[in-house]
């Protein structure tokens, strides 16, 4: 909303409602050492006038640069009608789908969410969003402990092309109710899982996790590592690009037997890069794991009139209200986003999803063929990619990216902090935005900036 609309008599009035003298007392659970008198470096108030012209101050410095980061976030084309229409009153401010007599609308999109979901994934059942892909990923872990009791440890082994940000949140969030997280070593030729390392692991794991595509944008050998968990007795977890789904196998699909979860991203589904979100995680599961998904989850059914309707399913009432009896305290989602990416991929299909998909990895083979040819520049792996693809260059990242900042040109991601085995390397991507002109213009600045620094 752009204004609160509650005047000092309504809060009064609601107060004296519900027996509380004041708001303080609505949190006086919280203990008194926890609680804070002040923020500090809080500046002082604006009126509206002023804090708009300074919210658009601060988006003009942003200006408008050819973004070529992908590394978990990555730029596509959002049609306008996405936002028209997902911004409507009935959308923008529905929240709770508790009530379902009151809350048809807002529970359809979510089973038709559900649905698109399940159809990319090839698997049974979908959740209804999490706060974002990381997070996702941390609740699919504590999801697999919970699920699989056919081992008993609380150890997930990672697929070396795992994004390092979800394994630190995933360790953040779950580290503490006594998840370990493993990681199997890189083929530094491929980009992938060494499968050699495979045949000398030898702790029993709860869960196996495989991001496809890679961090690097590299293919992972998913049949392989699926085989493998499974033959452990191991679950698999999918970390998946939706983007890629339309191309790519689907983890129901991996191995004999399938993924057995699947979390990820879903920003790619119509979601714009608005200086560093909101996301929105989602996350799908075979049949026989449902009752251990988080989340909220929407069914269709009859009612006593045999009239179509839709209501959250299969949830007990503590998993919104008793939080500490809950299998998970995933309480809340990302609705209006979901509402987003439904509204998005209804205007694709699932054929304009695969010409974004086939679009975006023809760029990146363009773009990669093009930096390539540049002195100083070179391919670290020789395996398939998708939309995003890792370079060396024969200095240090970091200035050469600030240097084509400057020329509005967003560069990449660069790996050195988190992968600094890897050297002077740098993760480009080139989605579906980018036309020809595009992928020259970053080939020159490149080149005039590498050479620039030989004189």
């Amino acid at each position: 909303m752009p204004f609160i609309p509650h005047t000092e008599d309504d809060v009064k009035s609601m107060l004296q409602t519900i027996g509380v003298d004041s708001i303080e007392q609505l949190f006086d659970e919280i203990p008194a050492e926890l609680r804070i008198d002040e923020l500090v470096g809080v500046p002082d108030a604006l009126c509206e006038m002023e804090i708009t012209r300074l919210m658009r101050a601060r988006s003009r410095q942003d200006g408008t640069p050819q973004c070529f980061i992908g590394a978990g976030a990555y730029e596509h084309h959002v049609p306008s009608a996405v936002w028209d229409i997902a911004t409507r009153g009935e959308f923008y401010s529905a929240y709770t789908p508790y009530q379902a007599e009151a809350s048809q609308g807002t529970l359809q999109v979510i089973y038709e969410y559900q649905s698109m979901i399940t159809a990319l994934t090839a698997l049974d059942v979908s959740n209804a969003s999490l706060y974002d892909g990381a997070s996702a990923l941390a609740e699919a872990a504590l999801m697999s402990v919970r699920a699989n009791r056919k081992v008993k440890t609380s150890r997930v082994l990672l697929a070396a092309g795992v994004n390092p940000t979800y394994e630190k949140v995933a360790h953040a969030i779950s580290g503490n109710q006594g998840l370990v997280f493993d990681r199997l070593p890189l083929d530094r030729h491929t980009g992938t899982t060494d499968l050699a390392a495979l045949a000398t692991y030898d702790q029993e794991v709860v869960a196996l996790v495989i991001q496809q595509p890679s961090f690097f944008g590299t293919l992972e050998p998913i049949d392989r590592l699926t085989d493998w968990a499974h033959q452990r007795a191991a679950l698999v977890i999918a970390v998946v690009n939706p983007t890629s789904l339309a191309i790519l196998k689907a983890p129901g699909h991996w191995g004999a037997d399938g993924a057995d979860i699947a979390c990820g991203e879903g920003q790619p589904l119509g979601i714009p890069l608005s200086s560093g979100g909101p996301y929105f995680g989602f996350m799908a599961c075979e049949k026989s794991l449902v009752r251990q998904m988080p989340g909220r989850i929407v069914g269709r059914t009859t009612d006593l009139e045999d009239k179509p309707g839709f209501t959250l399913t299969l949830q007990a009432r503590e998993q919104h209200i008793r939080r500490s009896k809950a299998t998970s305290n995933i309480c809340t989602n990302q609705g209006l986003m979901v509402t987003g990416a439904t509204i998005y991929m209804s205007l694709l299909g699932q054929e304009g999803l695969a010409r974004v998909a086939q679009r975006s990895q023809q760029n990146t083979a363009q773009l990669a063929a093009k930096l390539t040819s540049i002195k100083g520049v070179t391919r670290l792996f020789d395996g398939p990619h998708f939309h995003e693809v890792a370079l060396g260059l024969d200095r240090p990242v970091g200035p050469v990216l600030r240097a084509l900042a400057g020329q509005e040109i967003l560069g990449g991601f660069d790996l050195s902090a988190s992968h600094p085995e890897l050297g002077n390397a740098l993760l480009v991507c080139a989605t579906e935005t980018k036309t020809a002109d595009d992928l020259e213009r970053y080939r020159r600045a490149l080149s005039d900036i590498l050479s620039a620094s030989r004189k």
